[in-house]
């Protein structure tokens, strides 16, 4: 019986561009999806741009734009950067559509009606210039702990403690740069305290990876524990999103529509296709629904939208699959570096999108761990695997069927590699199966190696030169039994290399390929078209380019004071001298211990070696950012003698040194190659 799945991807947020890391995982849904249409099942992949919220109007009002034009701008460019990597979704929408109006506000009145929405007043910053309350995120000013200048208003980044926007000191806003004056307004809140015991059970039922449900059980906690707070799901005017339904001047926070978004967008698909919506959406739906997404919107997806979904009368996913980060060289993506590297950067220096495809696909196995784009390897490993024993099958062999034999093949019944190659099937779709393309990837390249061996031992080149009825007929049939193995191994890659499968079943002049024409192969007088070559090698020069091309100029400039604090001194008075910093004891250490901390939102507990006889712990606000397992072995910049302070969580012995700003962060600072643990920063 054919399956019926509906998959998405994470809804890109429509105010900037999509860069590399967003790649990974369209790109990992793409191949899955293609896969399973491979299998014959019946699937609908959507998706759509995130369009609602403050940042999204502030940008708006920057470029002198609507938001209405901003988001048309910006859907118009993610979706040809999708369609140019090949991401063939079903239904490409908005969150800003009628569907998801009707939705998010159908959903809203389910849950109110089943209590689950209560109403409390709250005290938040007032922009008095913008006329707007400020979201956290734009509200900056002095840690309230260790009084360090320009941390945003729910964090801090420098000691990582946490706080209310109020406790900050000299707060401005960063719209503005205004001092916020404290106003009292009415938030709506979805009760998700309410909903632990549901939440426990869910994501401990295989929905999850083991690792995201474990992680998700920090935030629940154990039975009989309640961790979970009540959800703000309202913001007030000027906000650019949907209305909340009886509650003039209060809009759907971003974070409550734009999951209905996934909806809305197959409502639209289903418009359009004649499908019915409640077949998939029902409580007792009996078709698949699969979420692929970041660890980092994991909280998201496996606790608010399930709940929400839970106490509105519709069905929950069958399963979330989250995946890592992307580093590049190693490293995050950095735009000094020129590792910040935007989908359409890639197509103007690469071009070609499935280097791209295959080398996600060869990194990725199905887990949350982060990937690397190392890119001397990407450059190797594409020109190894792709060119040089993939494609090469065919470049050996074909111009032999095209210039001795007219182009017709023979059958290669009974050839010992070509069988070995079709038994593989089954153990590849499993791979498929569980997103772990990297041992797929790994498995087609052996065969691959022995269908070259194959061909090497065959030497179609030396038989070529002979005369006679016999070596030509071997080499008909070796060259033959070649092209079959090529078939096979192309059908094996093309969830990931469709483009190129397609041109390759014009050279073999065949049908598309899907999984089940493992089991067909060439009859005697099949006749394939001319063969042309398929890809080129990867040009390193391509790559300098690329990323010279990205890099940002370090070089400082003046600019206004505009978003900054009103307080922006120009005034040598506010520099410190030499005696002032020589104060600040700076040390190379290496983390020896990383660790989750229980009930902190944003700390992580590292266990920091400077040579002393003991590490010391710190409590750095960057568990959003990194996952501690990677963090173990690496050495970083702490301030040794920063006073230790007495947290909620147990003592910090120190500091460590992080880079941040509007654009991203906390990244970790990082010594040179020779920094041994202990060494002074001077």
């Amino acid at each position: 019986m054919s399956r019926k799945i509906l998959v998405t991807s994470a809804l890109p947020y429509a105010n900037g561009s999509i860069h590399l890391g967003h790649l990974v995982e369209y790109i990992q849904t793409d191949i899955w999806v293609r896969f399973q249409k491979m299998q014959g099942s019946t699937v609908h992949y959507v998706c759509a741009d995130d369009t609602h919220g403050t940042p999204i109007m502030l940008r708006a009002e920057k470029e002198g734009i609507t938001p209405e034009a901003l988001i048309a701008k910006v859907h118009k460019e993610h979706y040809a950067d999708f369609t140019e990597f090949l991401v063939d979704f079903d239904n490409y929408y908005s969150t800003n559509s009628p569907e998801n109006k009707e939705l998010a506000s159908g959903i809203y009145k389910s849950l109110k009606a089943n209590g689950k929405i209560a109403t409390k007043t709250i005290e938040q910053f007032y922009d008095p210039v913008k006329n707007m309350f400020l979201p956290d995120r734009f509200i900056k000013g002095e840690c309230p702990k260790c009084h360090a200048k320009d941390q945003y208003g729910d964090s801090c980044e420098v000691c990582g403690a946490t706080y209310n926007p109020t406790e900050l000191i000299n707060p401005f806003s960063a719209v503005s740069g205004a001092a916020p004056v404290r106003k009292e307004t009415e938030h709506y809140f979805f009760k998700l305290s309410e909903c632990s015991d549901f939440l426990r059970a869910w994501t401990r039922s295989g929905t999850l990876q083991q690792e995201a449900a474990n992680k998700m059980n920090e935030w629940i906690g154990e039975a009989g524990e309640n961790k979970l707070s009540d959800w703000d799901i309202s913001r007030d005017a000027p906000y650019f999103g949907f209305e909340i339904p009886d509650a003039p001047g209060k809009y759907f926070y971003v974070w409550l529509d734009a999951p209905i978004g996934y909806m809305a967008s197959f409502k639209n698909l289903c418009a359009k296709n004649g499908l019915d919506f409640d077949e998939y959406w029902k409580a007792d739906s009996k078709t698949e629904l699969y979420h692929f997404i970041g660890k980092d919107i994991l909280y998201f997806h496996a606790l608010f939208w399930p709940a929400t979904l839970e106490y509105s009368g519709y069905r929950k996913p069958t399963q979330v699959f989250s995946h890592g980060f992307l580093t590049v060289n190693g490293e995050k993506m950095s735009k000094s570096r020129g590792t910040f590297i935007t989908a359409r950067s890639y197509l103007d220096h690469i071009k070609n999108p499935e280097y791209l495809r295959y080398y996600y696909a060869a990194k990725l196995n199905g887990s949350m761990e982060d990937i690397d784009l190392n890119l001397e390897d990407f450059v190797a490993r594409v020109n190894s695997d792709l060119v040089g024993k993939y494609i090469n099958i065919a470049s050996r062999t074909a111009g032999f069927i095209n210039k001795r034999f007219v182009g017709k093949l023979v059958s290669a019944k009974n050839h010992a590699v070509v069988e070995v190659i079709k038994a593989a099937a089954p153990e590849i779709a499993k791979a498929y199966e569980a997103r772990d393309y990297s041992r797929a990837l790994r498995e087609i390249m052996r065969l691959a190696d022995l269908a070259n061996a194959d061909v090497a031992e065959a030497a179609p080149w030396v038989v070529s030169k002979q005369e006679g009825d016999a070596p030509q007929a071997k080499l008909h049939a070796d060259c033959s039994s070649a092209l079959e193995m090529f078939r096979l191994l192309t059908l094996y890659l093309k969830p990931a290399l469709p483009d190129l499968a397609a041109n390759i079943e014009k050279f073999l002049n065949i049908a598309p390929l899907t999984w089940t024409s493992i089991n067909d192969s060439f009859i005697d007088g099949h006749t394939i078209n001319e063969y042309n070559h398929l890809i080129t090698r990867i040009d390193p020069k391509h790559i300098e380019a690329m990323i010279e091309a990205n890099k940002e100029s370090l070089q400082q400039v003046a600019v206004p004071a505009v978003n900054s604090t009103p307080a922006a001194s120009e005034n040598v008075g506010d520099y410190i001298s030499i005696d002032d910093f020589t104060k600040v004891d700076l040390r190379i250490a290496k983390i020896v211990n990383a660790e989750h901390v229980d009930g902190a939102e944003k700390l992580l507990c590292l266990s920091l070696d400077i040579g002393e006889e003991k590490p010391r712990q710190v409590f750095a606000g960057i568990k959003y950012a990194y996952d501690p397992a990677t963090l173990v072995g690496r050495l970083t910049v702490m301030v040794a003698n920063l006073a230790p302070r007495k947290m909620k969580f147990g003592m910090s012995e120190g500091m460590v040194l992080a880079a941040s700003d509007e654009n991203g962060g906390p990244f970790i600072l990082s010594p040179d190659v020779g920094a041994q643990v202990g060494m002074k920063v001077k």
